[in-house]
């Protein structure tokens, strides 16, 4: 199939293609485009330029140094360190207390031009009224609380996971107060959506997909010889997911199981040792995985986590076959109808041994492009954006 790009009605693209000018505060840098965090980052700020934003973007630095290439689709670009011990707070949590800049807050101040804030880490000026008369729309990445909460469940840590409780203490303080300062909240799920106006009684939450690299399903027919789990598996929700199919799913199914993912723990590379139908990629390629992820037969993405969309899900979709995954792996993102659902682990463990007799057909690939394409269009949700900016 030829690439395919999405058709743009031309009064529609005169309507966009405008001098429109926006400040966008991102909590880390967006490119290389390598990892969930920053994806959506990456591409929204092409297809904005795309449509002729004249893109104003601020970054804080940690770890991913400054990057040129931003300049290929923003007008100007600042980058400000990201606090450390400076960013300790008893009242703030610490992704926001260690984003504070009275530099950015002095250029943010300089026009009339509206803001985007790019997860609740960037929202420490909102946080304070700083920005009275600015037009403030509010990317949530997460509900951050809600991933915070899970995160200590899921941490062995005692010091890890008493930082991720006091953090969620914070946010959720933090998310209440913030929730009705903006004009807009832009989510990336439905449930998101829901979550906001049960706990913080809004009603200016409006889902907007994220953006994605992919403009067509590349998905192989036939039938692959094993299924797949992939992830950055320094993250302990990964981790844990990995270790539960590890013990409790891949030794009763047919296939050969691989996982693939950044930076795995002694413990887990200890327990796939144990196994010898389990092999490990350790922190692979991006093109080695995305062969991984082609040539397998399912993607395996269980979640312990029902908060935000999962990109590595989307990753599957657009490039895999068969997608497996549980209720919490699509929770609010629309794609339920795309994927395979298990709810417990004889479910999962019947599912794959089902699905390995089965191969993927052209008319599931068509399906999927024709789903995903109405949802995951970065052009209509670029174009979206732009009148919400306005």
């Amino acid at each position: 199939m030829g690439k395919r790009t999405t058709p743009i009605n031309k009064n529609i693209r005169t309507l966009f293609v405008s001098q429109q000018h926006v400040h966008i505060v991102m909590h880390d840098v967006p490119y290389p485009a390598d990892f969930g965090g920053v994806v959506d980052l990456f591409y929204k700020l092409k297809w904005l330029h795309h449509f002729g934003v004249q893109i104003h973007l601020h970054c804080f630095v940690n770890k991913r140094p400054p990057q040129n290439i931003l300049h290929s689709f923003c007008a100007t670009v600042h980058y400000y360190p990201r606090k450390k011990l400076g960013g300790l707070s008893l009242q703030l949590p610490y992704i926001v207390a260690s984003r504070r800049s009275k530099a950015l807050l002095h250029k943010l101040m300089q026009d009339d031009y509206p803001v985007l804030l790019e997860g609740i880490h960037c929202c420490y000026e909102l946080y304070k009224n700083n920005l009275p008369n600015k037009r403030i729309l509010l990317r949530l990445h997460n509900v951050e609380f809600a991933y915070y909460k899970q995160l200590a469940i899921h941490e062995k840590n005692i010091f890890k996971k008493i930082y991720y409780q006091m953090e969620a203490r914070l946010l959720q303080r933090f998310e209440a107060t913030i929730a009705a300062k903006a004009h807009k909240i832009l989510t990336v799920s439905e449930d998101d959506v829901v979550t906001y106006q049960q706990h913080f009684k809004v009603n200016n939450c409006t889902f907007l997909p994220v953006f994605l690299p992919h403009q067509q399903v590349d998905s192989m027919v036939g039938k692959g010889k094993y299924w797949l789990y992939h992830g950055n598996l320094s993250v302990n929700e990964n981790e844990v997911a990995a270790a539960w199919l590890i013990k409790n799913v891949a030794p009763q199914t047919i296939l050969p199981f691989i996982i693939a993912g950044k930076n795995p723990s002694t413990y887990l590379k200890n327990l796939v040792k144990a196994n010898s139908n389990i092999t490990l990629v350790e922190s692979p390629t991006t093109a080695h995985l995305h062969q991984l992820i082609q040539e397998a037969h399912i993607n395996v993405l269980p979640s312990f986590n029902n908060t935000g969309v999962k990109l590595k899900l989307l990753n599957a979709l657009y490039n895999g076959r068969f997608c497996l995954v549980n209720n919490a792996g699509t929770a609010g993102s629309g794609l339920d109808a795309l994927c395979n659902i298990a709810t417990d682990t004889n479910s999962f463990i019947t599912t794959i041994n089902e699905l390995s007799k089965q191969p993927f057909s052209e008319n599931e690939k068509q399906h999927r492009s024709a789903a995903l394409n109405n949802l995951y269009n970065n052009a209509m949700n670029a174009q979206a954006l732009v009148k919400m900016l306005l």
